[in-house]
């Protein structure tokens, strides 16, 4: 709580309009509004199929992962995160970390982020996604550790330092 008021106190103006690096909310599309379970919606076959069955690229499963995430579908959005080639890229990582810790697996998400960021330190994502999860357990010190890294490798002003600093101040994370 302390580490919630120092950065109060010593950044009341910053602003919170969010920018760059993804995001608001994802627009639904019929990954979660026509299919179920493990499946992602494929524009060029209409209908629903096995995400390593579709013809969705690297970001079209990247989109679908975090449509499903947000939909609070975590268990579906892994289904589709294993259908991603490279299992090592920092972004896969992160996902893995968000879908786990949203499943309430704090450690292997912790771990998940971990090496996300050691393959990336500029995983802005990654990193304020991991403080989110510090904001959750009432670890705000460490929350901002990562807020503060995230601002002094140049991500001030996008979505995930605009978060992570929301998190900070209402104590509440994000689902996307």
């Amino acid at each position: 709580m302390r580490a919630l008021l120092i950065c109060l106190i010593c950044f009341p103006g910053l602003s919170l309009a969010a920018g760059g690096d993804d995001r608001g909310a994802p627009k639904p599309t019929p990954t979660t509004t026509t299919c179920n379970g493990v499946k992602v919606w494929d524009e060029k076959k209409k209908r629903c199929v096995r995400p390593k069955q579709s013809s969705l690229e690297t970001e079209g499963l990247y989109g679908a992962v975090r449509e499903l995430a947000y939909a609070g579908r975590y268990s579906d959005a892994q289904g589709v995160l294993l259908a991603m080639a490279d299992q090592t890229d920092d972004r896969v990582l992160t996902y893995w970390g968000f879908t786990h810790r949203k499943l309430g697996n704090i450690e292997l998400a912790n771990a998940f982020y971990q090496q996300a960021i050691a393959q990336n330190p500029n995983n802005f994502l990654a990193r304020s996604y991991m403080g989110q999860g510090f904001v959750d357990d009432g670890q705000y010190a460490q929350a901002l550790e990562q807020w503060k890294e995230i601002r002094a490798r140049g991500g001030t002003g996008a979505w995930p330092e605009v978060s992570l600093r929301r998190a900070l101040e209402t104590g509440q994370s994000f689902s996307y």
